[in-house]
């Protein structure tokens, strides 16, 4: 399971997601063309997005295929990715296992 927070620059937490990513073959089969942000993220090593990668981000949740992310996580990573575009110096921070 992939956790989802938002984190200022000194690592605290301001904000999570509620739902987390589950790996499996729909996320693993992401095309990284289409879906750079999400596309590369792996099961067992964090990824972070400072604001102007969470823009990429934020355009891609809406067109990810069915399966990939429920409806309430798509949901929160929408809200947690404006979270980070409405602070300063806050990233968005996807914890694997």
């Amino acid at each position: 399971m992939i956790n989802v927070q938002v984190r200022g620059e000194n690592g605290t937490v301001e904000a999570r997601a509620k739902h987390g990513l589950a790996w499996g073959p729909e996320l693993a089969a992401l095309d990284q063309s289409v879906f750079p942000m999400l596309g590369h993220l792996l099961p067992y090593a964090d990824t972070v997005f400072n604001s102007r990668q969470v823009v990429t981000l934020l355009a891609e949740v809406p067109r990810l295929p069915p399966g990939v992310v429920t409806d309430a996580l798509a949901r929160e990573l929408l809200d947690l990715g404006q979270t980070v575009l409405d602070g300063q110096h806050l990233y968005l921070w996807f914890l694997g296992d």
